[in-house]
């Protein structure tokens, strides 16, 4: 990935060819129609399909080797999840376990094995600290762990917007306050490696909550100002992520796609959710995020509910930094049964 496209300060917006044309990404989509039993998913047929999912989608025969193919148990593993919705929407804590547990099979330290998100109140409330006593793995929060000051990321427009307690410059009135966003130390300086695991639910603005989306914004601090501006939204996400600190450690990226909630963003709705009983591998995030933005939009017309595409400007984007693929016609899906 170009990282220093992002020094460039090229308009994204703009009128470019696709980066990604010549190229292709593949997608691995599991399916089990008994994968959940009442939103509620079963154990072991989840953790079937991880396993499956990540032979095939490395290529290796046993799930041992598919992650050693990815990284070495010396590495501190993040999985970032997204818990803000809840437990029924946001990353399901089954499958979050079972990739765990995969992880642990493989021969990582449980210490090195760390479940993350934003927030810690929201892994609580998802009930993930669970985890901590059943596989003495670690459950943080990334604002929880700090920011750090010298590492930043600094958009070429001087966008201001409210701030929280938590963000660095909290309260500060010196000039050039607020316009820098800064890494948290545990995704800067802890973790080695990333495996996403975000859900399949709408985002009104981008279209989709996806991979690029949830670890971008979990990553940093300051971010109310690009939530209030889908504009800007479309291209700080793809930015930050392509921050070395950020989107070069990532080796795998999973769509929990057993429930898809296509209206409610970050609020639960159970009334807008369609079962889908599927897990969907790819070491291209922007793939996995158009795929699921598709999906979105199909669910939202099969309801008759409003078409929410959102500003499709943010796949785009993220092509021209090499992030991956947004072009449809180069996503190529392999489907198990």
């Amino acid at each position: 990935m170009l990282g220093a496209l992002i020094g460039a300060r090229m308009p994204l917006h703009s009128a470019l060819p696709d980066a990604t044309a010549a190229t292709h990404a593949r997608v691995v989509i599991v399916h089990d129609t008994n994968a959940t039993r009442a939103y509620e998913p079963q154990v072991g047929r989840v953790r079937r399909m991880v396993e499956r999912g990540l032979t095939h989608v490395t290529g290796t025969t046993a799930v041992t080797d598919a992650w050693h193919s990815l990284l070495s148990t010396q590495d501190v593993v993040g999985l970032k999840v997204y818990t803000r919705p809840g437990p029924d929407i946001g990353t399901r804590l089954g499958v979050a376990e079972a990739v765990v547990e995969t992880l642990l099979a493989a021969g990582l330290p449980p210490r090195h094995i760390v479940v993350w998100d934003k927030q810690r109140s929201d892994l609580r409330q998802a009930g993930y600290l669970a985890l901590e006593q059943r596989h003495r793995i670690r459950v943080e929060g990334s604002t929880d762990a700090g920011f750090d000051p010298a590492v930043v990321y600094d958009p070429d427009i001087p966008l201001l917007g409210p701030q929280l307690w938590s963000d660095v410059d909290f309260g500060r009135s010196e000039e050039g306050s607020g316009r820098k966003s800064h890494v948290s130390r545990l995704v800067a300086h802890e973790l080695t490696k990333i495996v996403i695991v975000s859900p399949l639910l709408n985002h009104y603005q981008i279209g989709v909550t996806g991979n690029l989306y949830s670890l971008a914004l979990g990553s940093v601090d300051n971010t109310l100002r690009f939530d209030l501006n889908p504009h800007y939204l479309a291209q700080a996400v793809p930015e930050i992520y392509a921050l070395p600190a950020v989107g070069d450690k990532v080796v795998l990226s999973i769509v929990d796609g057993l429930l898809c909630q296509y209206q409610g963003q970050h609020v639960g709705r159970l009334h807008y959710t369609t079962t889908l009983n599927e897990l969907r591998f790819s070491k291209d995030p922007v793939a996995l995020d158009r795929l699921s933005a598709e999906t979105l939009a199909q669910q939202q017309r099969l309801s008759q509910s409003p078409v929410s595409p959102g500003n499709r400007d943010i796949f785009s984007n993220a092509s021209l930094l090499e992030l991956g693929v947004s072009d449809l016609a180069h996503i190529l899906t392999e489907r198990l049964q």
